[in-house]
Protein backbone atom coordinates (compact mmCIF):
# COMPACT_ATOMS: atom_id res chain seq x y z
CA UNK A 1 0.00 0.00 0.00
CA UNK A 2 1.64 3.14 -1.42
CA UNK A 3 0.85 6.80 0.17
CA UNK A 4 1.31 8.97 -2.48
CA UNK A 5 0.46 12.51 -0.20
CA UNK A 6 3.86 12.97 0.89
CA UNK A 7 5.17 15.43 -1.94
CA UNK A 8 6.89 12.15 -3.13
CA UNK A 9 8.18 10.51 -0.60
CA UNK A 10 6.69 6.85 -0.81
CA UNK A 11 5.87 5.13 2.32
CA UNK A 12 3.98 2.13 3.54
CA UNK A 13 2.71 0.24 6.47
CA UNK A 14 5.34 -1.81 7.98
CA UNK A 15 4.83 -5.03 9.29
CA UNK A 16 5.53 -5.52 13.11
CA UNK A 17 9.16 -6.68 14.24
CA UNK A 18 9.07 -9.18 16.10
CA UNK A 19 11.94 -8.48 18.19
CA UNK A 20 12.64 -4.91 20.13
CA UNK A 21 15.66 -2.90 21.42
CA UNK A 22 16.41 -1.90 24.94
CA UNK A 23 19.35 0.94 24.81
CA UNK A 24 21.30 0.93 27.99
CA UNK A 25 22.36 3.95 30.06
CA UNK A 26 26.33 3.83 28.33
CA UNK A 27 25.30 3.43 24.52
CA UNK A 28 24.72 -0.40 24.54
CA UNK A 29 21.86 -1.87 22.89
CA UNK A 30 20.54 -5.31 22.63
CA UNK A 31 17.88 -7.43 21.13
CA UNK A 32 15.43 -9.45 22.66
CA UNK A 33 11.61 -10.80 21.28
CA UNK A 34 8.88 -8.70 21.30
CA UNK A 35 6.79 -8.97 25.24
CA UNK A 36 9.87 -10.15 26.65
CA UNK A 37 10.16 -9.77 30.62
CA UNK A 38 13.16 -7.88 32.15
CA UNK A 39 14.43 -10.34 33.55
CA UNK A 40 14.78 -12.16 30.49
CA UNK A 41 16.22 -9.13 29.16
CA UNK A 42 18.45 -8.46 31.84
CA UNK A 43 20.16 -11.64 31.19
CA UNK A 44 21.83 -10.67 27.80
CA UNK A 45 24.10 -8.28 29.97
CA UNK A 46 27.21 -9.80 30.81
CA UNK A 47 27.17 -7.54 34.36
CA UNK A 48 23.63 -8.55 34.92
CA UNK A 49 25.26 -10.48 38.00
CA UNK A 50 27.69 -7.73 39.29
CA UNK A 51 25.90 -6.50 41.15
CA UNK A 52 22.49 -8.81 40.82
CA UNK A 53 19.91 -6.69 38.72
CA UNK A 54 16.74 -6.46 40.98
CA UNK A 55 14.45 -4.15 38.59
CA UNK A 56 15.13 -1.26 35.69
CA UNK A 57 13.84 2.07 35.08
CA UNK A 58 12.25 1.56 31.90
CA UNK A 59 11.17 4.52 29.78
CA UNK A 60 11.10 6.61 33.11
CA UNK A 61 9.36 4.17 35.28
CA UNK A 62 10.83 1.82 37.79
CA UNK A 63 9.59 -1.80 36.51
CA UNK A 64 9.85 -5.44 38.14
CA UNK A 65 11.69 -8.21 36.59
CA UNK A 66 8.28 -9.78 35.70
CA UNK A 67 7.56 -6.80 33.58
CA UNK A 68 7.02 -7.58 29.47
CA UNK A 69 8.69 -4.81 27.61
CA UNK A 70 6.44 -4.20 24.36
CA UNK A 71 8.57 -1.50 22.27
CA UNK A 72 11.51 -0.26 21.90
CA UNK A 73 13.09 1.54 25.18
CA UNK A 74 15.50 3.22 27.18
CA UNK A 75 16.63 0.46 30.12
CA UNK A 76 18.64 1.70 33.26
CA UNK A 77 19.64 -1.50 35.34
CA UNK A 78 18.92 -1.17 39.07
CA UNK A 79 21.25 -3.11 41.03
CA UNK A 80 21.45 -4.19 44.30
CA UNK A 81 23.69 -1.48 44.88
CA UNK A 82 21.21 1.09 44.11
CA UNK A 83 18.32 2.36 47.18
CA UNK A 84 15.04 0.88 44.75
CA UNK A 85 17.45 -2.56 44.17
CA UNK A 86 18.22 -3.12 47.68
CA UNK A 87 14.34 -2.36 48.42
CA UNK A 88 12.72 -4.88 46.45
CA UNK A 89 15.50 -7.46 47.43
CA UNK A 90 14.74 -6.98 51.53
CA UNK A 91 10.91 -6.98 50.61
CA UNK A 92 11.18 -9.69 48.96
CA UNK A 93 13.53 -11.56 51.91
CA UNK A 94 10.85 -10.16 54.26
CA UNK A 95 8.08 -11.82 52.52
CA UNK A 96 9.99 -15.44 52.87
CA UNK A 97 10.11 -14.49 56.71
CA UNK A 98 6.72 -13.69 57.27
CA UNK A 99 5.32 -16.89 55.02
CA UNK A 100 7.81 -19.16 57.08
CA UNK A 101 7.32 -17.81 60.01
CA UNK A 102 3.37 -18.02 60.08
CA UNK A 103 3.63 -21.74 58.93
CA UNK A 104 6.35 -22.74 62.08
CA UNK A 105 4.80 -20.42 64.74
CA UNK A 106 1.03 -20.31 63.58
CA UNK A 107 -0.15 -19.23 67.28
CA UNK A 108 2.20 -16.28 67.40
CA UNK A 109 2.85 -13.23 65.87
CA UNK A 110 5.88 -11.52 64.48
CA UNK A 111 6.40 -7.82 63.82
CA UNK A 112 8.98 -5.85 61.88
CA UNK A 113 10.16 -2.43 64.02
CA UNK A 114 13.57 -0.96 63.01
CA UNK A 115 16.35 -1.59 60.65
CA UNK A 116 19.79 -1.60 62.02
CA UNK A 117 23.03 -0.32 61.17
CA UNK A 118 24.72 -3.57 59.90
CA UNK A 119 22.11 -4.28 57.55
CA UNK A 120 18.48 -5.51 58.64
CA UNK A 121 15.57 -5.69 60.90
CA UNK A 122 15.15 -6.05 63.86
CA UNK A 123 11.53 -8.28 64.65
CA UNK A 124 9.64 -9.31 67.57
CA UNK A 125 7.48 -11.77 68.02
CA UNK A 126 4.22 -11.38 70.28
CA UNK A 127 1.60 -13.64 71.58
CA UNK A 128 4.90 -16.14 73.07
CA UNK A 129 7.92 -16.43 74.70
CA UNK A 130 11.21 -14.99 72.60
CA UNK A 131 11.99 -17.42 69.81
CA UNK A 132 15.43 -19.50 71.47
CA UNK A 133 17.97 -20.00 69.37
CA UNK A 134 16.96 -23.71 68.34
CA UNK A 135 13.61 -22.16 66.99
CA UNK A 136 15.63 -19.40 65.10
CA UNK A 137 17.68 -21.99 63.79
CA UNK A 138 14.76 -23.56 62.78
CA UNK A 139 13.32 -20.80 61.15
CA UNK A 140 16.24 -19.40 59.09
CA UNK A 141 16.46 -22.97 57.88
CA UNK A 142 13.14 -23.06 56.66
CA UNK A 143 13.18 -19.64 54.65
CA UNK A 144 16.28 -21.60 53.09
CA UNK A 145 14.32 -24.59 51.91
CA UNK A 146 11.75 -21.65 50.15
CA UNK A 147 15.12 -20.26 48.48
CA UNK A 148 16.33 -23.59 47.32
CA UNK A 149 12.71 -24.76 45.66
CA UNK A 150 13.08 -21.04 43.58
CA UNK A 151 8.94 -20.35 43.97
CA UNK A 152 7.26 -18.03 42.53
CA UNK A 153 6.39 -14.24 44.07
CA UNK A 154 2.76 -14.41 42.18
CA UNK A 155 1.47 -10.26 41.64
CA UNK A 156 -2.36 -10.39 41.87
CA UNK A 157 -4.38 -7.42 41.22
CA UNK A 158 -7.76 -7.79 43.80
CA UNK A 159 -10.84 -5.63 44.96
CA UNK A 160 -10.02 -4.06 48.01
CA UNK A 161 -13.00 -5.65 49.98
CA UNK A 162 -11.71 -8.93 48.87
CA UNK A 163 -8.48 -8.04 50.37
CA UNK A 164 -10.07 -6.76 53.63
CA UNK A 165 -11.89 -9.74 53.94
CA UNK A 166 -8.42 -11.79 53.48
CA UNK A 167 -6.96 -9.89 56.44
CA UNK A 168 -9.84 -9.73 58.45
CA UNK A 169 -10.33 -14.02 58.53
CA UNK A 170 -6.51 -14.15 59.21
CA UNK A 171 -6.90 -11.52 62.11
CA UNK A 172 -4.55 -8.97 60.59
CA UNK A 173 -6.02 -6.13 61.90
CA UNK A 174 -3.89 -3.18 62.03
CA UNK A 175 -3.55 -4.10 57.91
CA UNK A 176 -8.00 -3.80 57.85
CA UNK A 177 -7.73 -0.45 59.65
CA UNK A 178 -5.29 0.52 57.01
CA UNK A 179 -6.89 -0.49 54.21
CA UNK A 180 -10.32 1.20 54.95
CA UNK A 181 -8.70 4.49 53.89
CA UNK A 182 -7.37 3.25 50.65
CA UNK A 183 -8.01 5.43 48.04
CA UNK A 184 -8.10 2.79 45.11
CA UNK A 185 -10.53 0.43 44.65
CA UNK A 186 -7.95 -2.96 44.38
CA UNK A 187 -4.98 -3.90 46.04
CA UNK A 188 -1.82 -5.58 44.87
CA UNK A 189 -1.26 -8.51 46.32
CA UNK A 190 1.80 -11.09 46.16
CA UNK A 191 1.56 -14.54 46.68
CA UNK A 192 4.34 -17.20 48.26
CA UNK A 193 2.49 -20.69 48.31
CA UNK A 194 -0.40 -20.25 50.23
CA UNK A 195 0.81 -16.75 52.13
CA UNK A 196 -0.18 -13.86 50.63
CA UNK A 197 0.48 -10.02 51.50
CA UNK A 198 0.72 -6.24 50.18
CA UNK A 199 4.16 -4.17 50.31
CA UNK A 200 4.58 -0.63 49.43
CA UNK A 201 6.78 -1.41 46.45
CA UNK A 202 7.96 -4.18 43.83
CA UNK A 203 9.00 -7.48 44.55
CA UNK A 204 11.45 -10.54 42.58
CA UNK A 205 9.92 -12.48 40.47
CA UNK A 206 10.87 -15.71 42.33
CA UNK A 207 12.70 -17.11 46.18
CA UNK A 208 15.29 -17.69 44.30
CA UNK A 209 17.18 -14.70 43.77
CA UNK A 210 17.40 -14.56 47.69
CA UNK A 211 20.52 -15.73 48.58
CA UNK A 212 22.44 -13.32 51.32
CA UNK A 213 20.70 -13.67 54.69
CA UNK A 214 20.64 -14.39 57.67
CA UNK A 215 18.92 -14.56 61.90
CA UNK A 216 20.30 -14.05 64.80
CA UNK A 217 19.18 -12.89 68.19
CA UNK A 218 19.02 -9.87 69.33
CA UNK A 219 17.67 -8.96 72.49
CA UNK A 220 14.27 -10.06 73.66
CA UNK A 221 13.90 -10.01 69.40
CA UNK A 222 15.89 -11.11 66.53
CA UNK A 223 17.27 -9.65 63.73
CA UNK A 224 16.79 -10.54 59.74
CA UNK A 225 19.83 -9.71 58.25
CA UNK A 226 20.42 -8.69 54.77
CA UNK A 227 23.72 -6.85 52.63
CA UNK A 228 23.88 -3.30 52.55
CA UNK A 229 24.16 -1.42 49.49
CA UNK A 230 28.14 -0.52 49.53
CA UNK A 231 28.57 -4.77 49.77
CA UNK A 232 25.72 -6.68 47.86
CA UNK A 233 26.88 -9.95 48.14
CA UNK A 234 27.92 -9.98 51.78
CA UNK A 235 25.88 -10.22 55.05
CA UNK A 236 27.30 -8.28 58.44
CA UNK A 237 26.98 -9.60 61.83
CA UNK A 238 24.67 -7.40 63.99
CA UNK A 239 26.55 -5.41 66.45
CA UNK A 240 25.43 -4.46 70.21
CA UNK A 241 23.21 -1.79 69.97
CA UNK A 242 21.95 -1.98 73.70
CA UNK A 243 21.15 1.82 73.88
CA UNK A 244 19.40 2.44 70.32
CA UNK A 245 17.69 -0.24 71.24
CA UNK A 246 16.40 0.96 74.64
CA UNK A 247 15.47 4.24 72.97
CA UNK A 248 13.38 2.26 69.98
CA UNK A 249 11.65 0.65 72.79
CA UNK A 250 10.87 3.34 74.59
CA UNK A 251 9.49 4.90 71.56
CA UNK A 252 6.90 1.91 70.92
CA UNK A 253 5.90 1.73 74.91
CA UNK A 254 4.88 5.82 73.84
CA UNK A 255 2.98 4.64 70.88
CA UNK A 256 1.31 1.80 72.77
CA UNK A 257 0.26 4.63 75.52
CA UNK A 258 -1.07 6.72 72.46
CA UNK A 259 -3.20 3.83 71.37
CA UNK A 260 -1.46 4.45 68.21
CA UNK A 261 0.63 1.62 66.93
CA UNK A 262 0.31 1.72 63.31
CA UNK A 263 -0.74 4.36 60.60
CA UNK A 264 -4.44 2.98 60.50
CA UNK A 265 -4.73 3.49 64.37
CA UNK A 266 -3.04 6.96 63.08
CA UNK A 267 -5.96 8.16 60.58
CA UNK A 268 -8.91 6.57 63.36
CA UNK A 269 -7.41 8.89 65.82
CA UNK A 270 -7.74 11.76 63.03
CA UNK A 271 -11.20 10.96 61.83
CA UNK A 272 -12.53 10.86 65.34
CA UNK A 273 -11.09 14.13 66.01
CA UNK A 274 -8.63 13.76 68.76
CA UNK A 275 -5.43 15.03 67.03
CA UNK A 276 -4.93 17.71 69.06
CA UNK A 277 -5.17 15.42 71.96
CA UNK A 278 -2.74 12.67 70.36
CA UNK A 279 -0.24 16.24 69.17
CA UNK A 280 0.01 17.42 72.95
CA UNK A 281 0.82 14.45 74.22
CA UNK A 282 3.77 13.60 71.74
CA UNK A 283 5.05 17.00 72.32
CA UNK A 284 5.47 16.41 76.17
CA UNK A 285 6.47 13.09 75.90
CA UNK A 286 9.61 14.89 73.93
CA UNK A 287 10.02 17.16 76.61
CA UNK A 288 10.01 14.76 78.96
CA UNK A 289 12.85 13.61 77.14
CA UNK A 290 14.47 16.89 77.17
CA UNK A 291 14.18 17.54 80.72
CA UNK A 292 15.97 14.14 81.71
CA UNK A 293 18.79 14.62 79.90
CA UNK A 294 19.17 18.46 80.90
CA UNK A 295 19.29 16.46 84.42
CA UNK A 296 22.30 14.00 83.45
CA UNK A 297 24.07 16.82 82.29
CA UNK A 298 23.15 18.95 85.49
CA UNK A 299 24.57 15.89 87.41
CA UNK A 300 28.29 16.65 85.44
CA UNK A 301 27.81 19.29 85.06
CA UNK A 302 31.06 20.07 87.27
CA UNK A 303 33.58 18.95 84.49
CA UNK A 304 31.42 18.82 81.33
CA UNK A 305 31.63 22.13 79.40
CA UNK A 306 30.95 21.41 76.20
CA UNK A 307 27.68 19.61 75.03
CA UNK A 308 28.08 17.49 71.75
CA UNK A 309 24.81 16.90 70.05
CA UNK A 310 25.01 14.65 66.89
CA UNK A 311 22.74 13.11 64.80
CA UNK A 312 22.03 12.42 61.01
CA UNK A 313 20.40 15.09 58.92
CA UNK A 314 17.06 16.70 59.55
CA UNK A 315 16.69 14.73 62.79
CA UNK A 316 15.44 18.27 64.61
CA UNK A 317 19.35 18.75 66.29
CA UNK A 318 18.56 22.75 66.15
CA UNK A 319 15.51 22.57 67.68
CA UNK A 320 16.63 20.36 70.36
CA UNK A 321 19.46 22.37 71.22
CA UNK A 322 17.36 24.55 72.16
CA UNK A 323 14.66 23.44 73.90
CA UNK A 324 17.71 21.55 75.76
CA UNK A 325 19.16 24.97 76.76
CA UNK A 326 15.90 26.31 77.87
CA UNK A 327 15.84 23.44 80.43
CA UNK A 328 19.49 23.66 81.40
CA UNK A 329 18.61 27.61 82.22
CA UNK A 330 15.74 26.68 84.20
CA UNK A 331 18.09 24.23 86.12
CA UNK A 332 20.49 27.36 86.72
CA UNK A 333 22.73 26.80 83.59
CA UNK A 334 23.73 29.29 81.74
CA UNK A 335 23.93 27.60 78.47
CA UNK A 336 24.94 28.65 75.09
CA UNK A 337 23.94 26.94 71.55
CA UNK A 338 26.31 26.95 68.08
CA UNK A 339 25.37 25.38 65.53
CA UNK A 340 28.27 23.01 63.67
CA UNK A 341 26.71 23.89 60.42
CA UNK A 342 27.88 27.04 60.37
CA UNK A 343 31.10 26.50 60.48
CA UNK A 344 31.13 24.66 56.71
CA UNK A 345 33.93 25.64 54.26
CA UNK A 346 33.30 27.81 51.52
CA UNK A 347 31.49 25.81 48.61
CA UNK A 348 34.41 26.04 46.58
CA UNK A 349 36.87 24.44 48.97
CA UNK A 350 33.79 21.61 50.04
CA UNK A 351 35.22 18.16 49.05
CA UNK A 352 33.72 15.83 46.31
CA UNK A 353 32.36 12.56 46.81
CA UNK A 354 33.00 9.68 44.18
CA UNK A 355 29.86 11.37 41.70
CA UNK A 356 31.91 14.33 41.66
CA UNK A 357 29.12 16.34 44.19
CA UNK A 358 29.80 18.46 47.13
CA UNK A 359 30.27 15.96 50.41
CA UNK A 360 28.91 18.45 52.86
CA UNK A 361 28.45 15.58 55.33
CA UNK A 362 32.39 14.77 55.21
CA UNK A 363 34.20 15.96 58.38
CA UNK A 364 36.49 17.73 55.88
CA UNK A 365 33.36 20.04 54.41
CA UNK A 366 33.80 21.28 57.65
CA UNK A 367 36.16 24.93 59.10
CA UNK A 368 38.00 22.55 62.25
CA UNK A 369 40.99 24.70 63.06
CA UNK A 370 38.38 27.52 63.13
CA UNK A 371 36.06 25.49 65.18
CA UNK A 372 38.72 24.36 67.71
CA UNK A 373 40.37 28.06 68.03
CA UNK A 374 36.79 29.50 68.98
CA UNK A 375 35.91 26.80 71.46
CA UNK A 376 38.95 27.34 73.10
CA UNK A 377 38.75 31.21 73.34
CA UNK A 378 35.04 30.54 74.09
CA UNK A 379 35.96 28.47 77.39
CA UNK A 380 38.77 30.88 78.29
CA UNK A 381 36.21 33.95 78.32
CA UNK A 382 37.94 35.42 75.39
CA UNK A 383 35.36 37.95 72.74
CA UNK A 384 34.72 35.81 69.59
CA UNK A 385 33.80 36.78 65.96
CA UNK A 386 31.72 33.89 65.16
CA UNK A 387 30.85 32.53 61.28
CA UNK A 388 27.46 32.27 59.97
CA UNK A 389 27.09 29.97 56.59
CA UNK A 390 24.93 31.39 53.40
CA UNK A 391 23.20 28.09 52.61
CA UNK A 392 22.08 29.87 49.03
CA UNK A 393 25.63 31.53 48.27
CA UNK A 394 27.82 28.89 49.87
CA UNK A 395 29.35 31.46 51.84
CA UNK A 396 30.66 31.26 55.34
CA UNK A 397 29.67 35.07 56.66
CA UNK A 398 30.29 36.80 59.75
CA UNK A 399 28.34 35.86 62.60
CA UNK A 400 27.30 37.44 65.62
CA UNK A 401 30.45 38.53 68.17
CA UNK A 402 30.02 36.23 71.44
CA UNK A 403 31.47 36.51 75.32
CA UNK A 404 31.11 34.15 77.40
CA UNK A 405 31.64 33.46 81.47
CA UNK A 406 33.18 30.44 82.77
CA UNK A 407 29.69 28.94 84.11
CA UNK A 408 28.57 28.57 80.65
CA UNK A 409 28.06 25.41 79.26
CA UNK A 410 28.49 25.40 75.07
CA UNK A 411 25.58 23.15 73.33
CA UNK A 412 27.50 22.18 70.15
CA UNK A 413 25.34 20.17 67.38
CA UNK A 414 25.82 19.50 64.48
CA UNK A 415 26.62 15.20 62.62
CA UNK A 416 29.99 15.46 63.71
CA UNK A 417 29.58 15.87 67.16
CA UNK A 418 30.14 12.26 68.11
CA UNK A 419 32.99 11.92 66.40
CA UNK A 420 36.61 11.68 68.24
CA UNK A 421 38.76 13.50 65.36
CA UNK A 422 36.51 16.54 66.06
CA UNK A 423 37.83 17.63 69.15
CA UNK A 424 40.80 14.90 69.80
CA UNK A 425 42.45 17.19 72.20
CA UNK A 426 39.02 18.03 74.86
CA UNK A 427 39.09 15.18 77.12
CA UNK A 428 36.48 12.87 76.83
CA UNK A 429 35.07 13.64 80.89
CA UNK A 430 34.77 17.36 79.75
CA UNK A 431 32.03 16.73 77.05
CA UNK A 432 28.61 15.28 77.40
CA UNK A 433 27.35 13.08 73.94
CA UNK A 434 23.87 13.36 72.68
CA UNK A 435 22.63 11.17 69.61
CA UNK A 436 19.60 12.84 68.34
CA UNK A 437 17.79 10.70 65.48
CA UNK A 438 14.25 10.54 64.00
CA UNK A 439 13.73 6.44 65.24
CA UNK A 440 10.22 5.93 64.39
CA UNK A 441 8.37 2.58 65.13
CA UNK A 442 4.96 3.97 63.94
CA UNK A 443 4.90 1.30 60.56
CA UNK A 444 1.87 1.12 57.99
CA UNK A 445 1.25 -2.71 59.43
CA UNK A 446 3.33 -5.35 61.18
CA UNK A 447 4.84 -6.35 58.25
CA UNK A 448 5.41 -2.96 56.10
CA UNK A 449 7.51 -0.54 57.75
CA UNK A 450 8.31 3.09 57.43
CA UNK A 451 11.65 4.10 57.02
CA UNK A 452 13.12 6.32 59.41
CA UNK A 453 15.39 7.70 56.33
CA UNK A 454 12.14 8.63 54.39
CA UNK A 455 10.76 10.29 57.30
CA UNK A 456 14.09 12.44 57.27
CA UNK A 457 14.06 13.43 53.50
CA UNK A 458 11.06 14.50 53.57
CA UNK A 459 11.36 16.72 56.35
CA UNK A 460 14.70 17.61 54.46
CA UNK A 461 12.26 18.70 51.30
CA UNK A 462 10.13 21.03 53.20
CA UNK A 463 12.63 22.49 54.97
CA UNK A 464 15.38 22.51 51.66
CA UNK A 465 12.12 24.71 49.62
CA UNK A 466 11.64 26.67 52.17
CA UNK A 467 15.12 28.21 53.58
CA UNK A 468 17.38 27.47 50.94
CA UNK A 469 15.33 27.50 47.83
CA UNK A 470 15.98 24.09 46.83
CA UNK A 471 13.69 21.97 44.76
CA UNK A 472 12.81 18.94 45.94
CA UNK A 473 14.62 17.44 42.53
CA UNK A 474 17.57 19.12 44.05
CA UNK A 475 17.40 17.57 47.87
CA UNK A 476 16.69 14.43 46.77
CA UNK A 477 20.04 14.31 44.14
CA UNK A 478 21.81 15.74 47.21
CA UNK A 479 20.59 12.80 49.27
CA UNK A 480 22.43 10.02 48.44
CA UNK A 481 25.85 11.46 49.28
CA UNK A 482 23.81 12.49 52.81
CA UNK A 483 23.01 8.88 53.47
CA UNK A 484 26.29 7.93 52.22
CA UNK A 485 28.35 10.12 54.87
CA UNK A 486 25.99 9.38 57.55
CA UNK A 487 27.06 5.45 57.57
CA UNK A 488 30.39 6.52 57.65
CA UNK A 489 30.35 9.38 60.26
CA UNK A 490 27.54 9.24 62.05
CA UNK A 491 26.22 5.26 62.76
CA UNK A 492 29.61 4.12 63.51
CA UNK A 493 30.11 6.46 66.93
CA UNK A 494 26.30 6.31 68.01
CA UNK A 495 26.52 4.05 70.63
CA UNK A 496 29.02 6.19 72.32
CA UNK A 497 26.55 8.63 73.46
CA UNK A 498 26.06 9.27 76.50
CA UNK A 499 22.02 9.80 76.05
CA UNK A 500 20.13 8.91 72.85
CA UNK A 501 17.12 11.90 71.61
CA UNK A 502 14.08 10.13 69.36
CA UNK A 503 12.93 13.28 67.43
CA UNK A 504 10.49 10.65 65.84
CA UNK A 505 6.31 12.52 66.29
CA UNK A 506 3.91 9.81 65.59
CA UNK A 507 2.11 12.30 63.78
CA UNK A 508 4.82 14.07 61.62
CA UNK A 509 4.15 12.51 58.29
CA UNK A 510 0.01 13.39 58.44
CA UNK A 511 1.40 16.72 58.94
CA UNK A 512 3.91 16.97 56.05
CA UNK A 513 1.90 15.46 53.41
CA UNK A 514 0.18 18.44 52.76
CA UNK A 515 3.06 20.54 52.65
CA UNK A 516 5.70 18.28 50.43
CA UNK A 517 3.12 16.55 48.34
CA UNK A 518 2.95 19.54 45.89
CA UNK A 519 7.08 19.70 46.04
CA UNK A 520 7.39 16.22 44.91
CA UNK A 521 4.78 16.81 42.57
CA UNK A 522 7.05 19.08 40.74
CA UNK A 523 10.10 16.87 40.19
CA UNK A 524 10.20 16.03 35.79
CA UNK A 525 9.33 13.11 34.65
CA UNK A 526 12.31 11.51 32.80
CA UNK A 527 14.67 12.60 35.56
CA UNK A 528 16.21 10.07 38.16
CA UNK A 529 14.59 11.50 41.34
CA UNK A 530 11.29 11.48 39.51
CA UNK A 531 11.68 7.63 40.74
CA UNK A 532 12.15 8.53 44.04
CA UNK A 533 9.45 11.14 44.45
CA UNK A 534 6.84 8.85 42.95
CA UNK A 535 7.94 6.72 45.60
CA UNK A 536 7.28 8.77 48.09
CA UNK A 537 4.16 10.55 47.54
CA UNK A 538 2.63 6.41 46.78
CA UNK A 539 4.04 6.20 50.63
CA UNK A 540 1.91 9.28 51.67
CA UNK A 541 -0.75 8.17 50.26
CA UNK A 542 -1.58 5.95 53.27
CA UNK A 543 -1.88 8.87 55.65
CA UNK A 544 -4.96 11.26 56.16
CA UNK A 545 -3.72 14.82 56.21
CA UNK A 546 -3.47 16.91 59.01
CA UNK A 547 -3.74 21.06 59.20
CA UNK A 548 0.18 22.12 60.04
CA UNK A 549 -1.61 24.72 62.09
CA UNK A 550 -2.19 23.12 64.97
CA UNK A 551 1.11 22.61 65.32
CA UNK A 552 2.89 23.72 68.51
CA UNK A 553 4.83 27.12 67.95
CA UNK A 554 7.93 25.28 70.02
CA UNK A 555 7.17 21.62 68.04
CA UNK A 556 10.67 20.14 66.73
CA UNK A 557 8.54 19.61 63.92
CA UNK A 558 8.26 23.73 63.20
CA UNK A 559 12.16 23.70 62.54
CA UNK A 560 11.03 22.08 58.98
CA UNK A 561 7.86 23.31 58.25
CA UNK A 562 8.58 26.87 59.64
CA UNK A 563 6.89 29.34 62.26
CA UNK A 564 8.90 28.24 65.28
CA UNK A 565 8.92 30.42 67.93
CA UNK A 566 12.66 29.22 68.72
CA UNK A 567 13.66 30.16 64.91
CA UNK A 568 15.24 33.87 66.95
CA UNK A 569 15.61 32.75 70.25
CA UNK A 570 18.60 33.79 72.17
CA UNK A 571 19.67 33.05 75.96
CA UNK A 572 23.08 35.15 76.06
CA UNK A 573 23.95 38.33 76.02
CA UNK A 574 26.56 39.52 72.26
CA UNK A 575 28.55 42.03 72.68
Amino acid sequence: MTNSGLDGINSKIASTRNTIEIIIPDGRVYTGPRNASLLELMKLLPEWQEPPIMGAIVNGELRELTYSIEMDARVRPVTMADDDGARIYRRSVTFVLEAAFEELFPQASMTLDHSVSAGGYYCEVIGREPLNLDELKLLESRMREIVAQDLPFTRQNVPLQEAIDYFQKKGFLDKVRLLKYRQKEYLVLYQLGEHRDYHHGYMLPSTGFLKWFGLSIVGDGFVLNFPRRNSPKQVLPTTSYPKLLSTFRQYGNWLKRLGIDSVGALNDAIVSGNMREVILISEALHELQIAEIAQHIADRSESARIILIAGPSSSGKTTFSKRLAIQLLAQGFSPYPMEMDNYFVNRENTPRDARGNYNYEALEAMDNHKLAHDLQCLIAGEEVQLPKYNFKTGQQESGEIVKLTTDHLIILEGIHGLDPRLLPEVPTSSTFKIYASCLTQLNLDRYNRISTTDTRLLRRIVRDARERGYSAQQTIQRWDSVTSGEKEYIFPYQENADKLFNSALVYELSSLKSVVEPLLRQVPFGTIEYVEAKRLLTMLEWFLPINIDIIPDNSLLREFVGGSILSGFKLWESS
